[in-house]
Formats: C-alpha cells, sequence, structure tokens
C-alpha cells in the first residue's frame, strides 16, 4: 500500500496550490511518479482504490487540487492549457522529471494538456471516460449523453452567468450512471462519492471553471500530442458518450483505444484501471 502526504505550495503569481504526494508504507519512494488528474467535482486526492495496485508496480502517485477546488485558490477563466504549468512546477518542487499521467473523466483533457504541452517529459498518459473538445465539428457531442449532462455543457458554453444560474436550480441526477456505475460506487469506487461530496462543500468555483473550460476553446490541439496515449472508455457512457474517446483516439497519433462494452462512467475504472497502470509501467521501462 501507499501512504500519502498533503502540503501547499504558494505559485509564482500568489496562488495557493494544495497538493499529495505518497510514499511506501516504509517510507521509501517508489521510483515511477504517476500524476493523477481528478474528474468534476472532485478533489485531488489520489485514488485509494488503486494504491495496492500502485505500490506492486513501484509507483508513486502525485497530484493536486485543480485551482478553486479544496485549498487551491481559484483561477477565474483558467483554461485546459493552465494545468499543464501547474502541473509542471508542482513537478520541479518535488523533484521529479519525466512522470507517467492517469486521468479519469474531467482529469482526461487535463492529461492531454499535459501531453500536447510538456513534451518528452511526460513518459505516457491515460485518459480515462475524458470528454473530446466541445464543438468540434466531426463528433456529434451529445448523441448518448445524459440530458442533464447536455443541458449543463450547454450552459457552460454560454458563459458564467448561464451556468450558475444552471447550478442554482439543478440536483444530482441518478441517470448519469449506468447500474453497473452504481455497483461500482456502491463497491471499490465508493470513495469517489465522497471525493465529489467534499469537493463541493467549499462551494461549487472549481466546479464552475472545469465546465467553462471543457466548453472553451482548449489552448492546444490533440493532434499536436506525440506521447503514447491509452484511451479507456465504457461503452455505455452516459456522462461522456464512448464516440468522445473514439474521437480523442483518432485524433492522437499515437494513441491507443481501449473499448469496455459492459462499463458506464466510473464502472469502466473497474475493469481498465489495473491494466491501465500495467501499460504505463511498460512504457516507462520501454
Amino acid at each position: 500500500m501507499l501512504t500519502a502526504i498533503e502540503n501547499d505550495l504558494v505559485l509564482s503569481d500568489g496562488r495557493t496550490l494544495h497538493y499529495y504526494d505518497t510514499r511506501a508504507e516504509d517510507g521509501s519512494v517508489p521510483p515511477l511518479a504517476v500524476l493523477w488528474s481528478h474528474g468534476t467535482p472532485n478533489l485531488g486526492e489520489p485514488p485509494l482504490p488503486l494504491f495496492r495496485a500502485a505500490a506492486e508496480r513501484g509507483m508513486r502517485f502525485v497530484a493536486y487540487d485543480r485551482p478553486g477546488y479544496g485549498p487551491s485558490t481559484a483561477q477565474p477563466d483558467r483554461t485546459l492549457a493552465a494545468a499543464a504549468e501547474d502541473a509542471a512546477t508542482l513537478l520541479d518542487v518535488l523533484g521529479i522529471g519525466r512522470f507517467a499521467m492517469l486521468g479519469h473523466s474531467g482529469g482526461g483533457p487535463h492529461t492531454l494538456a499535459c501531453a500536447a504541452l510538456l513534451g518528452d517529459r511526460l513518459i505516457a498518459g491515460v485518459d480515462v471516460s475524458g470528454p473530446a473538445p466541445y464543438g468540434s465539428p466531426d463528433l456529434d457531442y451529445f448523441t448518448g449523453m445524459v440530458p442533464s449532462g447536455a443541458e449543463e455543457l450547454r450552459a457552460s458554453a454560454a458563459g458564467r452567468q448561464a451556468l450558475e444560474k444552471f447550478f442554482e436550480s439543478s440536483d444530482y441526477d441518478p441517470e448519469m450512471f449506468t447500474p453497473a456505475d452504481h455497483a461500482a460506487l456502491q463497491g471499490n469506487w465508493a470513495w469517489l462519492m465522497g471525493i465529489a461530496g467534499r469537493a463541493l462543500q467549499g462551494g461549487i468555483v472549481g466546479m464552475v471553471d472545469d465546465d467553462l473550460a471543457y466548453a472553451a476553446p482548449w489552448g492546444f490541439d490533440p493532434a499536436a500530442i506525440r506521447r503514447p496515449l491509452l484511451v479507456c472508455h465504457g461503452e455505455q457512457d452516459r456522462v461522456v458518450p464512448v464516440a468522445h474517446g473514439r474521437w480523442v483516439a483518432a485524433h492522437v497519433p499515437a494513441a491507443e483505444l481501449r473499448v469496455y462494452p459492459g462499463d458506464g462512467h466510473v464502472s469502466v475504472l473497474d475493469s481498465a484501471a489495473v491494466g491501465a497502470l500495467d501499460w504505463l509501467k511498460e512504457r516507462a521501462a520501454a
């Protein structure tokens, strides 16, 4: 198993970035750093259900709360591309050179940002259940998406005021998750629901800024990614339809796509995550 520590980093612009680092139980530092990129709304706490598998593979999870979540200072109008700068700064402070990356849901496009903008420093990345760029002309963005999710993203595209108004009148929609998702959230990934709940205790700023970034220009072209990328997606996903994963895999030159027929947005983690860690380890050893 791994043990996690937390700390704060003051960035050059005065913002605070709350971050997490892990160690083996004996206090040693595993050799391969894997940056975990969290979803929306979440905190950056590394994925507890994967601690044992990561430790067995000599991996160390590093992560941070994106701006506006937890103790991390909000950064209004941030782009997805801005995540690469925060990630690089944190890795520098921790003395980490090359690293791998694993992102789930909204963490997927943040993983793509680092893959596009940090060059060979990124060994390889994994995008699980992540969306494609909003408004891509060769993607039917909303087909297969739960109506509440489509409404949220359309409000995001309309701007901050429209999105905040949407959240004022919306509630959690259990229909976004498949029966397999609900089973995962009551089983191995119950941890994820707790993280999401705590992410909202401080308000919706982080979630709003995430959504606005997804619906705005990303600040990079996925086609420019030259690092190995594994795209994992549940075929039954109602939050981010599988067409998004297929779009990303088709537009990133070095991408590999794995589709899981019986899985949704969360249950795919049970099916794909440990194998994704193996894939990252193989790329790191190459």
